[in-house]
């Protein structure tokens, strides 16, 4: 997950005498990121001494409170007038507390969609974040393993069939075919992310799923799991899958000891310059039929207003001011990483890996992060634990249906207060993407 920090501030606009400055009032804003993004923090000081037209105090959050220490702010009525947030459910909990504005009426229509906020972060035909950063997720592979196997390294494998192949080209050169570190339960979540879309049509009918009104037990909406037991059972994942955590297993990949795994976008970078640019990345291979599948993943940290701010416009006109020009060109200089914004120039990017992957992931059609619409009882107790015994050879993907269709149940049945927000957000997320 991802934190929070709390930005405060006020500044004299530029050319006004002592008494009218005196006026101008302070804003607070929480942001989080630099534990993922090194340089954020930097450009978060230089942006708020660079804004003119107010005075902005920046306060970076440690990872464990960002949705606590907001929550409890604004419950107190003194939450910060700009607040980081992430993806999905993870801010909408508290949009459906009355915590958050919507910002349609606050910011101008062509910057907030620029922005990207996503489509998890739309909710009554409002839309309560704008994009900040985005984290692209994609299966990553070596591309010198693979031309030492006899594959073609900008030509990965697209279907499941093929995907076999690869594997299985792999694991005759020598080398461990797929997987990564499971340990911490994370890759058992990013399987969840770019593997259900593969039968599902639109979100709302994952927000269904995860409510129960659908059923895991279905052959459809259990069929990723039992891909993974395929690869389980064919000896194509790495036989230390289950004692590595999710860092050191995609390590595997740029170290040259395993072919095929699963990673983010600001890990790019690095991983392309250690390996010279062999580095790839490539949707998962398809095996379903819904409209979602091959579809990329762009999950996004964002920024919104909450209810609390003294002055809404301003803290708009804030936003609206991290959205310019000069200020995506300035985040690009101080992370080496893109800003979610569409408009942003990719001219800049030197390395044809991170180009490439922001101009078929950032700028192509794309889906966010499923696994952001998950009840959080259901990630604890069936997106994790699913992934990890698989794996262990201990349970079978159809096992696997049986135990979300159940935790969904139980889920649904004690909290029928969130199951109706949680219906009533599936109708903004009916649209494919």
């Amino acid at each position: 997950m991802i934190t929070s920090a709390m930005l405060a501030g006020g500044a004299a606009l530029g050319g006004l005498s002592r008494g009218a400055a005196a006026q101008v009032k302070d804003m607070d804003m929480w942001y989080w990121g630099e534990q993922e993004l090194p340089g954020l923090q930097k450009y978060v000081n230089d942006s708020v001494a660079r804004y003119k037209a107010a005075n902005v105090k920046p306060m970076l959050q440690d990872t464990a409170v960002v949705i606590s220490q907001f929550q409890t702010a604004a419950a107190a009525g003194n939450a910060p007038d700009v607040q980081y947030l992430w993806n999905g459910v993870y801010h909408m909990e508290s949009v459906w507390l009355g915590y958050l504005r919507g910002l349609k009426n606050l910011i101008k229509p062509d910057v907030l969609e620029a922005s990207n906020p996503t489509l998890l972060s739309h909710f009554g035909g409002d839309i309560y974040r704008t994009g900040w950063y985005p984290l692209p997720m994609f299966w990553c592979y070596n591309k010198t393993l693979f031309e030492k196997a006899g594959l073609d390294p900008e030509a990965p494998p697209k279907t499941w069939d093929e995907l076999l192949v690869a594997c299985d080209k792999l694991k005759s050169s020598g080398v461990e075919a797929l997987g990564g570190g499971i340990q911490d339960g994370y890759w058992s979540e990013w399987y969840i992310t770019h593997s259900l879309p593969q039968q599902l049509d639109s979100f709302s009918e994952a927000v269904e799923l995860f409510i129960g009104d659908r059923d895991f037990r279905e052959p459809k909406y259990h069929e990723h799991w039992v891909k993974l037991e395929e690869l389980k059972k064919k000896g194509y994942l790495n036989k230390d899958m289950s004692s590595l955590e999710l860092y050191p297993g995609i390590d595997l990949v740029v170290a040259g000891k395993l072919g095929i795994g699963q990673s983010i976008g600001t890990r790019l970078p690095a991983d392309s310059k250690a390996t010279n640019g062999k580095i790839g990345y490539m949707t998962m291979p398809v095996f379903g039929k819904g409209k979602l599948a091959a579809t990329p993943v762009v999950d996004v940290q964002g920024l919104g207003i909450s209810k609390d701010a003294e002055d809404p416009a301003a803290a708009a006109a804030f936003l609206e001011f991290l959205q310019s020009p000069d200020q995506l060109k300035a985040f690009w200089e101080a992370t080496s990483w893109l800003p979610s914004n569409t408009t942003f120039d990719a001219g800049v990017i030197q390395d044809p890996s991170v180009r490439g992957l922001w101009q078929n992931w950032g700028l192509k059609p794309n889906i966010s992060n499923v696994t952001n619409l998950v009840p959080g009882q259901f990630y604890e107790r069936a997106a994790i634990p699913t992934g990890q015994q698989i794996v262990a050879g201990s349970m079978t993907g159809e096992q696997a249906g049986e135990l979300a269709a159940n935790t969904a149940k139980e889920w649904k049945d004690f909290n029928p207060d969130m199951v109706e927000n949680y219906r009533k957000w599936a109708k903004d997320l009916a649209s494919p993407t």
